[in-house]
Order: structure tokens, then C-alpha cells, then sequence
């Protein structure tokens, strides 16, 4: 049986370290694995996009939010191999709304192959992550998902080319939250890493939706002495316009409906693309460009673009046509690039952990004070165990000698001392056996006749030896009433934190004016785990205390027994007379 449980062991200790290993770090509780599939079944993109932002939509159908920071702070995006850790930007977590976007930065994403992503999350003390500005690559220029409200646009790369203008913002949009434009053309800062040099690669998209169809509505214009770039719409055709020379028709946008727009140009050919897919393209190389750029109009107001806009992205390379497909395909709602797969909970975690950090400060005293009332019982049942034990084991060693030593004086056992030091330090059975004999000598002394030993010498030996008994069992019984006060006050302790809490629980409802499953079940939860908590210190109390007890009336049984054996063979030596005297005299 030991070799047994000496090989499970074993076996135990070399799966264990492998299962660590499987979860990337053990300070999250929760993670779920998100497929990227680009292939025919997935996002379609056609090709290989290369490094690519991908944007996940969290919501009640796809995650609970259970068990997250209300930030979001805790998100985590680990590839495949469980060890290498993703960039990540949030635009929006809302978990009352159960809505979050958040885009994470894949290093390859192609329709070849599958590849699978970890979220983990469920890690109170996560710090927020800071490498949201290197989610979008370093030839991303400027990135503009619009998400602070009536305020001047803020670009998230690196850069920081926020806008010159203020936005009026708009809620609902294709990817959270947009802008409107139709007022005023919004300026984008004429910085260096803006400029564009004669033939340079250049690259620009959005997500635009026209309120009206018009003439010459101008997206992205820009315009430097003789050159200019246009980006737009006229009468529901998207155009693309350099330096005069402008686009052939190609596929037509409708007027309140999203239409994702995007710009390649790598040096020697400007390409339109209308939904991912190119539409037309021009044999042009662009100009130099040093001034600022304008968004819904130019730097003259005209050509006023009626409408919204969301997520705007200038880069300084060209793109590969599968990754603005893949940005056109992903980033709607109807996205099948990235597909959720169930939540996993990492093996020796629990529900407690957010039921603990659910818990209000009162609970917490009210644990507290059961944790020390649990520390006292623990270390009375645990020293009084090992003080039994020592003691029983002590007595029947001296019972052994004490046996034995029949037909020798009733003092054999001190003068030879031949009994352990265990058994004088432990035995209770020896005290009473010292007493007696002390007593017998003490009679001698005073010139008592212990030859013929009489019922009152008896009685006077056995009282004294009822006194060392009393004595011992007060011994025994010392700290015993800490764990009967535990077992009865324990649970009380716990109902009056659960009482609190679930006063307290109600009372935030009423004062938040709503009360859903949501709210009030973590606070009833963490109301209840102080019951919960009491009876934990009182019931492993309770059998201690009943298994002490039980020992504790054995050793007093030992003892009782021992004082009549005792009395009896000193009544058997006094009727010996001189054949066995009771003392051996020097």
C-alpha cells in the first residue's frame, strides 16, 4: 500500500509541473480561446494579410463577464503557444452594458490556416496593460477609432497625431462609437510623420456612411502647391483623385448604409477599394505632401462630406489587399474571423476567489475574528492530542514495570529507577504512584508501624492519591473550554456577518434602485460564506473536542483503576506481615 501511494505520488509530481505549464500564468483564473480563421468557413479573406489588428467583439452572447475588472484591466491575449503575450488595445469595455471592443494585435493572420488565441482574464490585481499603442504596427501613422466624446479625435498609435478639430460624436456607429461630420472638415496635424514624399507608399481607410448622396463629397483631401490626393463620393461613386486625375467609375456606395473605403498606392498605382475588394485604380505615383490633411471636406470647406465616420487609419506603407479585406470582413458585426470557443477554468480555482472579493469590510472582521477563534481550537486540539498521547503511552510503560515489580516493597520502582525519563515527565499514573510512596515514607518517619498497616494509613495513602487524581484531571481539562465556547459561539459569530451583509446587500440595491440577479447575488454570497466560515471552526471543534473528551475519561479511567490496584496490594503486603515488608530499610 505505501509503495502504492509512494508511486501515485510520484506520477502526481511529474504531471504536475506539465499542467502548470499548460496555463500561462497561475494568477488568472479564466481564459477562452478565440480561433482566427481566414479560410473559406471563416473571414474569406483571400491571402495572406501579414501582422494584422484584429478586432473582437465581446458580448452577452459571446461572454459573460463574469469575473473580469470592470476595466477590463485584467485582459490578457496570449498566442497559441501559451507563452507568447499579444498587444492589445481597448476602445470600449461596459460590462454593465455587456459590450466590449477590443483589438488585439495577430502576427500573421492568413486564410491558410487556423490559429487559435488565449483571453485570459479573472486576475484582481492585473495591473492595466500598457502596450495598447503598439497594437497597430509601426507603418500605422495615424489611427482614429473616435471614442472620446465631442472632443478632438485622438490618434492611439505611437505618434500621437490627434486632430486639430474637435468631432462631434456619434453613438451606434459601425465599431462603438464615430463621428459626424457635414459642419465642419476636421484637420489632422501637417507633423513628419504625416508628410508624404514624392512617389511614396501611402495607405488610407475608414468606415464612412452617407447620409444623402451628392456631388463631390470629399472623405481624405489633401493638397500641397500643384499635387493634391482626394478620397470621396460623388452621387454614391467612391472616387480616388490625383493630381487631377481621377478614378474610373467603379462599385457604388447607398446612402445610410456603413461601406468600408480604403486607399493603396505603392509608387506607381493608386488602387480604390470598396468593400475590401479593389474597384478601380489609377497609373499614378503621389506627390509631395507636407501640409495638413482634412477629413469631410477640404481646407476651403467644399466638397463637405454629409455624413459619418469611423475608423480612420493613415499608414505610410501600402497594405496588402487581404488585409484590407480582412479589416473590411472582421470589423462588422457580422464577423466570422474570429470565432469564441467556451471559457476554461484553470484547475484549483474557484468561484470563492470572486466570491472573496465580493466580500465588504464587516465580513471580513467577521472572518477574522473566526480565522483567530479557528487558530485557538486548532493549536488546543493539537497539543492536547499530543499531551494525551504522551501521557497513555507513558502510563502503560509504567504499568508494564509497575506489574512487573509484584512480590518486591511498593518503593522498588523509585530506588531502582528504572523507568524512562518519558515516563516520570509524562505519566500521571507515576505521580500517583510518587505521592503514595512519599506518603508510606513520610509515615515512616513520623514512627508509624508499616508493618502492620491499618485502615486508616489506607485511607489516608488513597485520599492523598485522590488529590494528585483531581489534580490531573483539572490538568486535562485545562483550555477545554475555549473549544466548547467555539463550538457554540462559532456559528453565532458567522450568522451575525451573514445578517450584516445581507442588511447591507438590500440596502445598496434600494439606494441603486434597481435589484437584479447581478447586483445582489455576489453580496448574498459573500453574506453567506460567514455562516459558512462559522461552521468551519465550529464543527472540526466539535469532533476534536469529542475525540479529547473521549481520551481525556480513558486516562481518568487509567488513573481510578490504578488507586484501587494500589490500595489493593498494599492492603495484600500489610496482611504479608514481615515476608514482604512495604519498605526495603537501609
Amino acid at each position: 500500500m505505501r509503495r502504492s501511494l509512494l508511486l501515485l505520488l510520484a506520477l502526481a509530481s511529474m504531471l504536475l509541473p506539465g499542467l502548470a505549464q499548460a496555463w500561462w500564468q497561475p494568477d488568472w483564473a479564466y481564459r477562452k480561446p478565440v480561433t482566427i480563421d481566414g479560410g473559406p468557413q471563416g473571414g474569406a479573406i483571400g491571402g495572406d494579410a501579414g501582422r494584422t489588428p484584429v478586432l473582437l467583439r465581446l458580448h452577452t452572447g459571446n461572454f459573460s463577464f463574469e469575473g473580469v475588472s470592470e476595466t477590463g484591466a485584467d485582459l490578457r491575449f496570449v498566442a497559441g503557444d501559451d507563452k507568447t503575450v499579444l498587444n492589445h488595445q481597448i476602445e470600449q469595455f461596459d460590462p454593465l452594458l455587456g459590450i466590449a471592443l477590443v483589438w488585439v494585435d495577430v502576427p500573421s493572420v492568413s486564410a491558410g490556416a487556423k490559429q487559435q488565441l488565449w483571453m485570459y482574464y479573472g486576475n484582481p490585481k492585473a495591473p492595466a496593460s500598457g502596450n495598447g499603442q503598439r497594437t497597430f504596427d509601426p507603418d500605422f501613422t495615424l489611427v482614429y477609432h473616435f471614442a472620446e466624446g465631442n472632443a478632438p479625435a485622438r490618434d492611439t498609435t505611437a505618434y500621437g497625431n490627434h486632430s486639430q478639430t474637435a468631432v462631434t460624436s456619434l453613438d451606434g456607429t459601425v465599431i462603438g462609437k464615430g463621428a459626424q461630420l457635414g459642419s465642419a472638415a476636421l484637420a489632422l496635424p501637417a507633423s513628419p510623420s504625416l508628410a508624404v514624399q514624392a512617389g511614396a507608399p501611402f495607405a488610407f481607410s475608414a468606415w464612412v456612411r452617407p447620409d444623402q448622396l451628392g456631388p463631390q463629397q470629399l472623405v481624405y483631401a489633401r493638397r500641397d502647391s500643384a499635387g493634391e490626393l482626394l478620397i470621396g463620393i460623388d452621387q454614391g461613386v467612391p472616387f480616388v483623385q490625383v493630381n487631377g486625375q481621377r478614378s474610373n467609375p467603379g462599385q457604388p456606395v447607398q446612402a445610410g448604409q456603413w461601406s468600408h473605403l480604403a486607399v493603396n498606392a505603392d509608387g506607381k498605382t493608386v488602387t480604390l477599394f470598396v468593400a475590401g475588394r479593389a474597384a478601380s485604380s489609377l497609373e499614378a505615383a503621389l506627390p509631395v505632401m507636407n501640409t495638413p490633411a482634412f477629413i469631410g471636406a477640404d481646407s476651403a470647406g467644399q466638397g463637405a462630406f454629409t455624413g459619418a465616420i469611423d475608423e480612420v487609419r493613415v499608414s505610410k506603407v501600402a497594405r496588402p489587399a487581404a488585409l484590407l479585406l480582412a479589416d473590411a470582413v472582421s470589423q462588422g458585426a457580422d464577423s466570422r474571423l474570429a470565432v469564441f470557443g467556451p471559457d476554461e477554468q484553470q484547475a484549483g480555482k474557484s468561484h470563492f476567489g470572486f466570491i472573496l472579493a465580493a466580500m465588504p469590510l464587516d465580513a471580513w472582521i467577521v472572518v477574522g475574528v473566526l480565522g483567530i477563534m479557528m487558530a485557538l481550537s486548532w493549536a488546543i486540539m493539537i497539543g492536547k492530542g499530543r499531551s494525551y498521547g504522551a501521557n497513555s503511552r507513558a502510563n502503560a510503560v509504567f504499568m508494564a514495570q509497575f506489574r512487573e515489580a509484584s512480590g518486591v516493597s511498593l518503593d522498588h520502582l523509585a530506588k531502582t529507577n528504572r523507568l524512562p525519563v518519558e515516563v516520570r515527565e509524562h505519566s500521571s499514573l507515576w505521580r500517583l504512584y510518587e505521592v503514595a510512596v512519599d506518603e508510606l515514607h513520610r509515615r515512616h518517619q513520623l514512627g508509624y508501624d508499616l508493618n502492620a498497616v491499618t485502615d486508616a494509613t489506607i485511607s489516608a495513602i488513597r485520599a492523598a492519591m485522590d488529590g494528585v487524581m483531581v489534580r490531573e484531571n483539572e490538568r486535562m481539562a485545562r483550555r477545554m473550554n475555549w473549544l466548547s465556547t467555539t463550538i457554540e459561539g462559532a456559528p453565532y459569530v458567522g450568522l451575525f456577518g451573514t445578517v450584516i451583509g445581507i442588511m447591507l446587500v438590500f440596502v445598496v440595491a434600494a439606494m441603486a434602485g434597481a435589484v437584479d440577479i447581478n447586483s445582489v447575488a455576489p453580496g448574498m454570497a459573500a453574506a453567506l460564506l460567514c455562516t459558512a466560515a462559522g461552521l468551519g471552526v465550529a464543527i472540526p471543534a466539535l469532533f476534536g473536542y469529542n475525540w479529547l473528551a473521549s481520551r481525556s475519561d480513558a486516562i481518568g479511567a487509567d488513573m481510578a483503576v490504578f488507586v484501587d490496584e494500589f490500595a489493593t496490594r498494599l492492603a495484600e503486603e500489610q496482611g504479608e506481615g514481615r515476608r514482604a515488608p512495604i519498605l526495603q530499610r537501609a
